[in-house]
Parts: structure tokens; sequence; C-alpha cells
């Protein structure tokens, strides 16, 4: 994991400072009154002069203490923004993958079982709208249906105003109204996609000798596909999930800004037409980190889904 993120720090680092313009361009350029020298000065102090590899050289050096530098735009600690946004993304992913596995996985495995059936074609012509639908488009359709419309889910920010106010049950039901539709449409895509590796999977696993086996001895179908074939079928379900985890934090890039929700991918839309090179940085490296740290728990969950598979000597 070190190597691939030292590998990612470097080439994003490298890509940020190839486009246009500085962060000091937004402060120099806006006021007439600056100079030269009072540009030079400006990046001078924020050692937007020196090499590229010197600047990536100090800003690992930093990375190395937990020092994320400072916001270009109001001079906070990097990581203090980020950690006020990040729980706010985490939670609508980690909703929306348990939304993903609770739904595709009985939906992939009945269209499996009953293949050919009027469920397993329903089934399909929903999975070719899911992926069909872009995500921004679908939540604009949403706001407009049940927040414009019937007016009865909030559709901007993740808690109303007088949210302090509110007692603990009343927060609780606030927040949850308010995450429904981002939840939903960060989920919709990866329902329908891991609904058809999931049916493919079981399909592929349901002509086995060992399943034939299990219900020549007379097991109940049940525990034939659920204790059987399932943990086997899961197998390629936890690679994909892994690998599927940066698609989930870029996407909520999009539901953020459409939602207008206080989180990371709000903050990452934000810096980068801010040129804001720290907090960006500071989130390319917080969602790398997840996605190696999903990945690796995708292989750990190698062990409990097949007893086959050993990562000792």
């Amino acid at each position: 994991m070190i190597p691939i993120l030292f590998g990612i720090t470097l080439i994003s680092f490298a890509v940020i400072h190839m486009a246009p313009g500085k962060p000091t361009d937004l402060v120099t350029q806006l006021n007439p009154k600056v100079s030269m020298e009072a540009r030079e000065k400006l990046n001078k102090i924020h050692g937007l002069d020196k090499p590229l590899y010197v600047q990536y050289l100090d800003w690992i050096k930093k990375i190395g203490r937990l020092d994320f530098g400072k916001s270009f735009a109001d001079s906070r600690p990097v990581i203090d923004k980020i950690a006020e946004r990040l729980p706010i993304t985490l939670l609508i992913n980690v909703l929306s993958i348990f939304i993903i596995f609770i739904v595709s996985i009985p939906v992939g495995i009945k269209s499996a079982l009953r293949k050919g059936a009027p469920f397993d074609k329903i089934s399909t012509v929903a999975v070719f709208i899911g992926f069909a639908i872009p995500s921004f488009w679908l939540a604009l359709l949403l706001i407009s249906f049940f927040g414009v419309h019937l007016g009865i889910l909030p559709v901007s920010g993740i808690v109303s105003l007088d949210f302090e106010k509110l007692n603990l049950l009343q927060k609780i039901f606030d927040l949850s109204r308010h995450l429904i539709l981002p939840v939903f449409v960060l989920s919709i895509g990866g329902i329908a996609g891991f609904s058809r590796y999931m049916r493919q999977s079981m399909l592929s696993v349901e002509h086995q000798d060992y399943i034939r086996t299990a219900r020549a001895k007379g097991l109940p179908e049940k525990e034939v596909i659920y204790r059987h074939a399932l943990k086997n079928a899961l197998l390629p379900i936890i690679t994909i999930l892994g690998l599927s985890i940066p698609a989930l934090l870029s996407g909520s890039v999009i539901v953020e800004k459409v939602f207008s929700i206080p989180g990371m991918g709000l903050l990452m839309f934000e810096s980068v037409f801010m040129r804001d090179y720290n907090v960006i940085m500071g989130i390319l490296i917080v969602s790398a980190f997840l996605t190696l740290l999903g990945n690796l728990l995708a292989d750990i969950a190698y062990v409990y889904a097949d007893p086959r598979i050993r990562y000792e000597k």
C-alpha cells in the first residue's frame, strides 16, 4: 500500500501543477493594484517559486508529520477542513454500500435461480435503465418531484436550520430525511451493476459438481443456495466491491454538489476551481488511502468467504 500511495501522490502532484495558473492568481489577478513584485513575494511566501520537485519534497516531508499545510483560500489547516467534511462523505458512502449489498445480492440470486422468468426479465430491464441514467440527471428529477412538487423531502444540505434545537429522535429523523435522496442516487448505479454480477456468478456456481452433490444428498434448497453456492459466488463480488470504492468516492462529488451537502466531495469541487493545491492534495491522499484500505479489507474478506484461501505459509 505504501509504494502505491507514494506513486499516487507523485502523479497527482505533477498533474495538478501542470494546470495553468497558480493559487495566488485568484488574489492577485482580481486586484489591479497588486504589483508584479507583490505577486512574486506572495509566490515566494507559499514556496511556489521553487522547482516542482523541491515543492514535492517539501510537501512529502510535511505529510510525514501529518501536516497537510494550510488552505490558500482561508489559511485554515487543511487537516481541519477535511476532518469537518470527511464524516459526512463516509456516512453517505457507507450507507450506499450497505444498501447496494442488501438489495443487489438477493435480486441477483433470485434472477439466477429464475433465469428467463418474468422476474429475471424485469430486473434485467431495470438494470439497463439504472446503468443508463446519469446520476446528476436522476438527482435533479428526484429534487423536482419529491422536493418541489410533493414537498415531502429536503433537497439540499445534510440537516435543517433548526437542527440544534431538536431532541435526539428528531435529529435522527431530520438527518434521515436529508440522506434519502443522495444515498438513493449514489446507490442506484451500484445496485444495477452488482445485481448483474451476482446473477452471473450464481449461474456459474449453480452447475458445479459440489452443488449437484449437495442436492443429491437431499439437503434443503435454501441450504444448498445460501450455504454452499453463495459463499463461492461472493468471491467475484468482493473483488468488484474493492474496485468500486473509488467510483463511489468520485460519485459523491456529483451528489454532494447537486444536493449542496457539505462533504469532502463538495470541498474537492470548490478547491479545484479555487486552485487550492493543498486542499486538493489532502483530499486525494485521504481518498487514495480509503481506496487502498477497501482493497485490503476485500483481500481479508476472501478468507471468510472461501476457507480454501489462506495467506500464511
